[in-house]
């Protein structure tokens, strides 16, 4: 009786301030174990529906999960949810919400319950969960579904590695997650790997871009560690991933913070696609379709990520989160692909014409990645330099024209490009042209700052031969007590540009002119 008077609260009828006074008076783990009691019976699908509700807000509590966590009570949820049928379709409407609530349930026990993790692989829970998703495909009202059902994927590929590697290689977990990533998305394919661009297009309902998100998260997971082919099919599979990825990144949420979380989960499985397929982000384009192109290749996708990383940017927060994952896909995508890395150099890095102002000063995109080369983290100024390396092919003058020495120091000490030079990567021979304006401020620019200065006065000559001695040994024994007090360490370059202690340097000096004499 009293349990019923809680199905009761449960169902709303007692309000919200009687619901949570008639809860509080039992045991939650009892409360859980006469919930499953009941949903092992066959009763009426709303007293089922108000059971799982109950037993959905409890599971989120992980000390109450232990009589839920057995492999019996596992099979009752599964039971609900439509986990173990074999039959082809969907057919019954009023069981949808038994379902849904089946599938909430799990997703919180999986999450809070390494028990529950464990048995998901005993019990072929992923195995399951495609067979239903199959189902789902060409079933209507059934969005909450699968929303569902790929969030449970995706928990059970985030939290256990071996349903990881079971999605991949046993279950065809790449294409089934594709085929509903692709029904998200109204698409109408033109040719291969092409679909038709929808300029007039209504955004997604927050129901299909919901759906479109757990698929994305769901195929990072079951993607990780992919990024070499090795098979025509594989390459395949990938090619016409990425181009649902292009499509989703010219496809616009609900709303403007939904559109930001679709695009940087897109973002997200673009940099685990082996780069050799991310070509189909630009197929070639007619006049029809945009008016951004170069070389006849459509930009759209591209200017998208572009607009993309320059918001992060300007967020001015979390950047290892944010930004690294576009940038490092924008540094990998213009390595590889040189229609990709012109665009973007184009933009990035325009030729340059006012050398005025330092190179991070500014509110150009140049400015702000060139700031971002001497930020704190270690990571985000990493993938930044690079990313400005590889859209300057590499090449150290090219880089220091646009950045400044100082910028970008670390960048070539790490690569042991101190002397000059450029990196191992091959890129084709065709060279920068500069503007008449930067070839006449070419003499003047400080390399250290990357800028015109206006010339200052030296403040040594008016300095005595005495005075400028006693400047000279006051620096030197300052230097000194720092190096001996190991403050700093001074360093200096070998031929081949890496960095070394400075008496390493000199003694390297000295046994050249040793050995240039004996020559001699």
């Amino acid at each position: 009786m009293e349990l019923e008077t809680a199905l009761e609260a449960v169902r709303g009828r007692g309000g919200a301030e009687g619901l949570e006074r008639v809860l509080g008076r039992y045991n939650e783990k009892k409360l859980c174990e006469g919930i499953l009691n009941i949903l092992e019976k066959d009763t009426k699908t709303s007293c089922q529906v108000a059971c799982l509700e109950a037993l959905r807000i409890l599971s989120r509590d992980k000390k109450v999960l232990v009589p839920v966590t057995t492999k019996e009570n596992m099979q009752i949820l599964m039971r609900l949810a439509k986990l173990d049928m074999t039959e082809d379709s969907l057919e019954d409407v009023s069981n949808f919400p038994v379902i849904v609530e089946a599938l909430k349930c799990l997703c919180n026990i999986v999450f809070n319950s390494a028990i529950a993790q464990k048995l998901s692989l005993e019990l072929n829970l992923a195995a399951m969960l495609c067979n239903l998703l199959k189902k789902c495909k060409d079933q209507q009202f059934v969005d909450d579904i699968k929303c569902f059902d790929l969030r449970l994927l995706f928990l059970l590929s985030l939290l256990h590695t071996e349903i990881r590697s079971q999605l991949h290689h046993e279950l065809q977990g790449l294409q089934v997650l594709t085929q509903a990533l692709e029904s998200s998305f109204s698409i109408r394919w033109t040719d291969k790997y092409k679909a038709a661009e929808e300029h007039d297009g209504s955004p997604l309902s927050l129901q299909e871009t919901d759906c479109a998100i757990e698929a994305l998260k769901a195929l990072f997971n079951v993607t990780l560690d992919s990024w070499n082919v090795h098979s025509e099919n594989e390459s395949h599979q990938f090619r016409y991933m990425a181009a649902i990825l292009r499509h989703c990144l010219l496809t616009v949420g609900p709303t403007e913070d939904k559109t930001e979380e679709l695009h940087s989960n897109a973002i997200n499985l673009l940099s685990n696609i082996p780069v050799s397929c991310l070509d189909v982000l630009i197929n070639p384009s007619t006049q029809e379709e945009t008016v951004l192109k170069y070389n006849g290749m459509n930009m759209d996708a591209i200017q998208v990520l572009l607009d993309f990383m320059e918001k992060r940017i300007d967020k001015g927060s979390s950047y290892r989160e944010g930004l690294t994952p576009v940038l490092s896909l924008l540094t990998e995508c213009c390595r590889a692909h040189r229609n990709i890395r012109k665009f973007i150099k184009a933009q990035v890095l325009p030729p340059l014409r006012d050398v005025s102002n330092r190179p991070e000063v500014g509110t150009t995109v140049r400015n702000k990645l060139v700031r971002l080369m001497t930020h704190v983290d270690l990571g985000v100024k990493q993938i930044a330099a690079e990313f400005l390396f590889v859209l300057c092919k590499e090449r150290v003058d090219n880089l220091l024209k646009y950045t400044g020495y100082g910028n970008a120091a670390g960048l070539l000490a790490a690569r042991g490009l101190l002397a000059g030079g450029r990196g191992d990567h091959w890129y084709s021979d065709d060279e920068d042209t500069d503007t008449e304006e930067y070839k006449s401020a070419k003499p003047n620019i400080n390399l250290i700052t990357g800028h015109v200065e206006e010339p200052m006065p030296n403040p040594m000559d008016e300095m005595t031969e005495e005075q400028k001695e006693y400047e000279a040994m006051k620096l030197v024994n300052m230097f000194d007590k720092l190096s001996r007090d190991e403050v700093i360490k001074p360093m200096g370059v070998r031929p081949d540009g890496t960095m070394t202690p400075l008496e390493e340097t000199i003694c390297q000096y000295q046994t050249n002119e040793q050995d240039s004499s004996d020559s001699d």
